[in-house]
This record gives structure tokens, sequence and C-alpha cells, in this order.
């Protein structure tokens, strides 16, 4: 299922001004005077806090004939309101970490903020300025539209957008479920910036819209701002909503070219919506038919497939269930799609195994426990609770889920598996061309350039007094740390907003060093191999045992299990079992070496594999260990016994990492890892894990064709020898920051997509390791603008070097990071993750602390001094993928 549900209490709405309600002090729920719905719900994980406008509007309000003016206003909803201009509300979104965006579906268009908690009153006043009203002049529309028309051509790139799309199209014919929100780019060029504001007006409303807020909050406390900011807000009087008037489901088929290496069968069919008393047990069925026990994920380990899985799709009055099935080039889709439908057939006709109905049940309740381990997911998770599913909470979906029988979910599947109605899709892989390298002198047809400054705009003084506060935050992390004598680090963080424990271990490896000449690919076959079970309990054997608590699994040089607190034990040995002693099966072993073998051979072709290849071939020397890749060649000369040869190099305790955080104290953490893997050990010398320094590329210009893609995908890059422990560092990460790190307030986004409307999104990225580094710059665009957009990047790298940064620049920028610091401890993922990472590369665990003193005391000369050092905008080298740049 897609929506998980969320252990809490049931809780009572309360109407009226004056009137809230609380529940252990913890969650509040109000309706206003003026229609707003309003829950707060408090998670102390991080002084973060995430805030979700959830408007009842989208796709299934729009005029017809345009299918994308809810989108459209969604994008204008950030050109500014009166009072809030779009340079200020971009300054705003960025000094309060940039974590903010905006999403639009056929019912409900969602506003989404995560911030500090200390932020949270900024905010709630610019979604309040922007309920109220909003600006939509046509000179921003027309700026915006290039944006829109961006984002239009790069999803219209995406062959598996193409594929849902168009199943979509056939199961809803005739109805508004027929498009998603996205528009297209001829409605959008006859649509004027007056329909966007008759959307705005017509449907952007306090009652049409529900406020969650979600964090380290004191509920009642909020409860009252929100009231002070919204409660003066007035109600509108809505409309009729459009009527969904389905039609019979008509069987169909069709096939969408892919650039990608595999293939994917998709057979799909109508079921009802959200608003039906069914849906619950088609969740339930969907959980049972993508278990690794059912059988159609059985045609993995039969060699049959390369993945597979059950998916919902669902809508208010309408859904979608599909069965969707990877496989490798050069396959019989048609040999796959008999396979699917029989399995389908026979659940229809004979039903489900009752233990993967309790199965499913129990994996429930325990992924109700771990939503609560993220703040902006927990948001998200009671948004569509209330503004999708129609529900009271979270819970309430759970409840329902406990009810469904066996026999409910045998009657859905005979009910809906209608096979003789079903849309049944493939994706064909296709190669690509060799990449086409043009003059290394440059971009070429460089213009001649004119473009106005980042200038700092001045911010209402709700919002100035947070750009004013540039401090170092204090950090809510303790880590415990200590070596077992096997040499393995183990890293303990208690959190207890759950009751759950998450264990992430990472062993330092890297197959392009570690894989002996003519292995090549061995590291691959391993990875695959892991997934069989352990020596103790082979494949179904072992998923049950995680079935029976709820856990979540997976072995490898990145290895991780996760598990409510009280099955923490249970979880370790199942995780230590499989990872210290893999079953590692000689028939799965020759089926994975031959699918692996067919999909490096395929990928060879794909133009991703090609576009990245040509990327590091051209910043880095051709002896370049990074440049090794696997061939069908390599992968079919490998034994079992080189495999196990490998396992025993590589995974070796002395470069291993496990981060073990949760409700859990670090004696019972260290205790527990002790028992199951401090009997691991290591022989022989430690193998080379790191990378050579690499000397200064050259430029040059890569075409990689993709007759898939409407749009190029553009990297522009160069390697650096920096290393993560440089002192330069954080300069570079400064300037960096500055050029492409924060939406529309950087100069890459304002001059390319703000004022432009080149590109819908560009990005920069300082990538450093532990012995180099490489600095990028990335974006989409139409092929007659890769050039264009090329040189204006170009230019704002070479003005970094020439000028420093302004000191309100700066504060900006400086504002931002730091703020992403709190922001980056908001997950129990991301915390862990971040400190897998830290010891990886040899930095101190509290280094985002560091980080954050260097950066209050970095000025623009330090920047400017780091940027003209290390970058060489004119050695950048150009990789694009997609049509032949014009």
């Amino acid at each position: 299922m897609k929506m998980r549900g969320l252990i809490a209490l049931v809780l009572l709405t309360i109407v009226g001004v004056a009137h809230g309600d609380t529940d252990s002090q913890s969650i509040v729920r109000a309706t206003l005077a003026n229609g707003l719905r309003v829950i707060i719900v408090r998670n102390t994980l991080a002084p973060v806090v995430a805030t979700s406008v959830n408007y009842l509007t989208g796709s299934n309000e729009t005029p017809p004939g345009f299918p994308g003016t809810a989108h459209a206003q969604e994008h204008m909803m950030f050109r500014g309101s009166p009072g809030l201009s779009a340079d200020q509300l971009a300054d705003i979104g960025s000094v309060m970490g940039g974590n903010f965006n905006a999403n639009t579906r056929e019912s409900l268009t969602q506003y989404l903020f995560t911030v500090p908690a200390e932020d949270l009153d900024v905010a709630l006043h610019v979604e309040a300025v922007r309920m109220q009203d909003v600006l939509d002049s046509a000179a921003d529309w027309k700026q915006e539209r290039g944006a829109i028309e961006q984002e239009v051509a790069q999803d219209l790139s995406n062959p598996s957008y193409i594929l849902f799309s168009k199943v979509r199209s056939a199961m809803f014919a005739g109805t508004p479920y027929a498009y998603d929100a996205l528009g297209t780019r001829p409605s959008f060029e006859k649509t004027t910036a007056a329909m966007l504001k008759k959307f705005h007006d017509t449907w952007y409303a306090p009652n049409n819209a529900i406020l969650v807020v979600v964090g380290d909050v004191d509920p009642q406390t909020t409860l009252v701002e929100v009231k002070q900011l919204f409660g003066n807000i007035k109600p509108k009087k809505l409309p009729p909503r459009p009527q969904i008037r389905l039609q019979p489901p008509q069987p169909a088929s069709f096939t969408v070219d892919t650039d990608r290496p595999n293939g994917t069968l998709m057979i799909a069919m109508r079921v009802p919506g959200l608003d039906s008393a069914d849906f619950p047990a088609l969740e339930v069925l969907s959980d049972v038919l993508s278990n690794h026990r059912f059988d159609l994920y059985g045609l993995v380990p039969q060699g049959k497939a390369l993945d597979a899985e059950f998916m919902l799709d669902p809508l208010p009055q309408a859904g979608i269930a599909y069965a969707s099935v990877a496989f490798l080039a050069g396959e019989d889709p048609k040999g796959i799609e008999s396979e699917v439908r029989s399995i389908l057939t026979k659940v229809a006709k004979e039903g489900v195994p009752a233990d993967l109905v309790d199965a499913a049940k129990v994996q429930e309740r325990s992924a109700a426990q771990f939503q609560k381990n993220s703040i902006s997911e927990l948001a998200s998770i009671w948004s569509d609770a209330v503004a999708l599913y129609g529900l009271n909470s979270p819970e309430e979906d759970l409840q329902r889920i406990e009810k469904v029988t066996v026999d409910d979910v045998n009657r859905v599947a005979r009910k809906y598996l209608d096979l003789d109605h079903a849309v049944t899709a493939v994706m064909l892989p296709r190669g690509s061309g060799k990449p086409v390298t043009a003059s290394a002198a440059g971009f070429g047809g460089r213009e001649s350039i004119s473009l106005g400054e980042a200038r700092p705009t001045k911010l209402p003084p709700w919002a100035e007094r947070a750009l004013r506060r540039v401090t170092v935050p204090p950090s809510t992390l303790h880590p415990v740390v200590s070596t077992l004598p096997n040499g393995l680090t183990l890293i303990v963080q208690s959190e207890d907003v759950s009751d759950t424990i998450s264990v992430y271990g990472h062993i330092r490896n890297r197959p392009e060093t570690e894989e002996p000449p003519g292995r090549e690919g061995v590291s691959q076959v391993l990875e695959a191999l892991l997934s069989y079970g352990s020596e103790k309990l082979d494949r179904v054997a072992f998923e049950r045992a995680l079935d029976a608590i709820g856990a979540r699994e997976r072995a490898g040089a990145d290895f991780t299990v996760q598990a409510l607190a009280e099955n923490f034990e249970q979880g370790v040995a199942l995780l230590a079992d499989n990872q210290l002693h893999p079953a590692l099966p000689q028939p799965a072993m020759t089926i994975i070496q031959g699918q692996i073998a067919q999909n490096v051979e395929a990928r060879s072709h794909s133009p991703g594999f090609l576009t990245q290849r040509s990327l590091r071939q051209a910043i880095f020397p051709k002896d370049d260990p990074s440049l090794r890749t696997p061939t069908a060649q390599t992968v079919h000369s490998l034994t079992l016994d080189h495999v196990k040869e490998y396992y025993q190099y590589a995974f070796r305790p002395d470069l291993t990492t496990i981060v073990v955080i949760g409700k859990v104290t670090p004696a019972q953490a260290r205790a527990t890892i002790e028992q199951y893997f401090g009997s691991w050990t290591a022989t022989g010398p430690k193998p080379q894990t790191d990378l050579p320094p690499a000397p200064p590329n050259g430029p040059g210009v890569i075409a990689v064709p993709d007759d898939s893609r409407v749009q190029d995908v553009v990297v522009l890059a160069q390697n650096l020898g920096l290393t993560r422990t440089d002192p330069d560092y954080y300069a570079l990460e400064l300037g960096s920051a500055l050029l492409g790190g924060g939406f529309y307030s950087t100069r890459l986004s304002i001059d390319l997509r703000k004022n432009a409307g080149l590109v819908y999104s560009v990005s920069s990225m300082l990538q450093a390791g532990r012995t180099r580094g490489a600095y990028l710059i990335e974006y989409a665009c139409d092929p007659a603008n890769v050039s264009k957009a090329a040189d204006i990047a170009v230019h704002d790298v070479k003005a970094m070097q020439t000028a420093p940064a302004t000191a309100d620049e700066l504060l900006r920028i400086k504002a931002m990071l730091i703020r992403q610091i709190p922001l980056g401890e908001s997950s129990v993922d991301e915390i862990a993750h971040g400190l897998v990472g830290r010891a990886d590369v040899g930095l101190p665990l509290d280094e985002p602390t560091v980080a954050a003193r260097r950066y209050v005391e970095l000025g623009g000369n330090d920047v400017q001094a780091a940027f003209a050092k290390w970058m060489r905008p004119d050695e950048l080298v150009r990789v694009t993928q997609g049509p032949p740049p014009k």
C-alpha cells in the first residue's frame, strides 16, 4: 500500500475559534470559524517543524481543455502575493534552509515547508499571506510559463512517466482522471494570468484547506498563532465539483521505448477508489501480492524477472492496481506477461495464503511506528490521511486494515483482478548512438551576456528577524562511540520518538580498486546473492522470519535492519546471520550471473550509462580505476569461489561502521551488536579503498544521443584536487551554495530559471572525498537552450572568482546552510547516514557544528579566493543526454 497507518489516538474535531482539544499534550485538532481545519502533532526528534497546507483542489477542478491550471497556479504561488514579492519569498525560503516545495494532484494541492522550529512563525506567515491572495500578474506568468514548460518537457523525457500516463488515459478515458495534473505545453500557451487568478479566487479558501503542523512545537501555543494569522481570512462559497462519470474499462495494450537498459511490463486493472469500503482489503491484497514469498516475486529467483511488485495508485473515486515486472533487454515480454497473468488468475480463483495476510498486518503495524521517525514524512502521512483519504487520522487506516479478513482479501481479488479488461503496457529498451565529442575548445557560440545582480530584497519585519539570526544551533545528537575488539566501530544514538530501533551498517569498500583484474562485476554478483538467505535459513524461510517480527532487512556492503524495539535482538540476529553466514547458493549464482551479464551488456548501450561514463572519461585519466566496469565476458568468467574470495577479502569488521539508533541504550546496543557481530574476523592486509588523485582535466563537449527524450540533461563538470578535510572545503561549499544550492535565490536559479526561463531547475554540487573531488552543475532544458544556459553558468562561476560576494548574499546563504543542520537531523535515516558518512571519510561526528562555525567566520574574500584557486571555468566539461544540442 502507499499510505501506511500511524499508531496514534483517535481525536475529536473541535469547531470554533476559541476552542481546541489535546491528546496527551501531543496532538491538537481544531476547526477555525472560517472553516480552516488545523492538526498539530508534536514530535521531538529534532528542533524542526514541517507544515503542509492542503488545498482540496487540483486538476479535477480545472477548466475543460486546461488540465494544468492547478499546477500552473501552484507555480505562481511562488511568484508573490500582495505584501510578499517573489524575491522576498525566495529569500525567505532559502534562509529557512531551502526545504520548501509544492505538489499538485487530482484533488489536492499541497504547499510544504520543513524549517527549524524557531522559524515556524515565518512559515505560517508565508502560508497565511498566500491563502489570502496571490498576484498572478501577466508579466510573472510569462516568465513562469517557460519554467513550467521545461518541467513538462522533463517529464515527457521520462519513459516511466509516459508509460503510466498512457495507462491512465486508457483506464479513465472521458473523465478528469484520464490526465494527471502536469498539463501540456499547448494548454499553457493558451493559459492567461487572469485564468489563474480566477482559479485561486475560486478554490483557495480556508474552508477548502487543511493545515497540518508536525514537529518540535507546543501544540496549544502553535494553535494560538495559527488563529492569529489565519483566523481573519474570509471563507468562500465553493462551486460544485466536477462529476467523475466512469465508463466501463476497456482492454488495451501498447509499447513505449525506454533509454534504460532493462524493460518493464505493467498489467493494470481499475479498482475502487479511496471512498470505497473495499479499499482497505485492496491495500492488504497489494501487500500480499508484493510479498517476497509470493509467486509474483518468485519470478525473480526463477530467473524470469529482475524485479516484481504489485502496487496501488488510489484516487478518490477510482484507482489503478497493477503488477510491475522488470525484465532483461532482449527477452520476450509476451512470455513474462503470460506468467504474470497466470499468477493473478490463480489468485482470483483460489485466493491468497492466509499467512501472508497476517504478515501484511504485522508489517503495517511496524510501518505505523517507523513513520514517526521522520518529521516531514509524518506531516505527509497526516496530510494524505485527512486530505486525500478522508480519514480522521492515519491510525484510522490501520484500524481498518486490522479488521480485514482473509475472506475479504479473496473477495476483492475475485472481483477486481479483472484481466479481461486490463491495460497491458511495456517499456522496451533501445540503445543509444555513440557519444559525439565536439571541439575541446569550449562550448562554442558564446553570446555577450548582460545579467542583473542577485541583489538582496528588503524583507517584512517578521522575516527580517529570522534572516539576521546566524548563530550556530546546538545539536540534539549525542552519539556514543566504541570499538569492538575485532575493529568494528559502533555508534549509538538513543531516540524515543517511536518504539523502533534501526541498525545501519557500512563497510568501506570500492569495487573499482578491490575487484581483481578480469573479475569485474564480482561485487554485483555478491550483492545480488546476499538476498538468498543464510546458511541456516533459505530465502523463503528468511523472509518468513522477517515477516514474523515485521522487520525490514538488507545485507551487503551497506546493510540494515529495522525492527520494533521489542524485536531488536531478533532483528540483529537475522541481520548477522545473513551478513556473516550468507547462503550463496550455486543455483542462484547461475541465474544471477546470467542476468547480470546480460544487464551489463545492455547497459553498455544505454544513454544513462554512456552519459556517466563519458563524464568520467572526460575528467579523469584513461587508467583511472573509476573507469573499470564489468563486461558480459568478465561476469560470465566468474565462479562461486571467486565470489566467496571477494566476500572474505572485502567484507571485514575493521572497515565496518554500525550505527544503532532508536529506543535503546548504548549498553544494550553494544551488548547485542557484540553478541552477534563480535565473532566476525578479518585476515590479511586491508584492501585499497581509496581512488588516486587525478590531474586537472581539460575542456570538452560530449553529446550522448537519446531519442526517448525531448529535453537534454546537461552536466558541466571539472575534477578537483580537493579532499573533504581540506581547509578550503567550507569556502568552496559556501560559494557553491550561493551559486546553486537554494532554489530561486541563488545566482544560477535567478539567471537561468527566474529571469531567463531556460530551465525548470538547476543545481550545483561540490563533491569531495578522502583523496579527490569534483564540481558539477546540472540542469535540463530544450536542445536550443543548452549552450546559452551553459554560457550563463560559466559566466556566474567566473564572477565568483573576480569579485567577492556581497555581505547580504553571504548572510542569506550562511543562514540557509546553518539552518540545514537541524533539518539534516529531522529523520532517523538522515541522522544515521550522516553519522556513517562522517565516520567513513574520517570527520568528527559533530562536523555539522564545526561547519556552522566555519561558515559564520568566512567572508566574501575567502570565497572569492577559494574559487580563484580551485575552479577552472574554461575547463568545465559539458556532457548532454538527449536530442542533439542546437
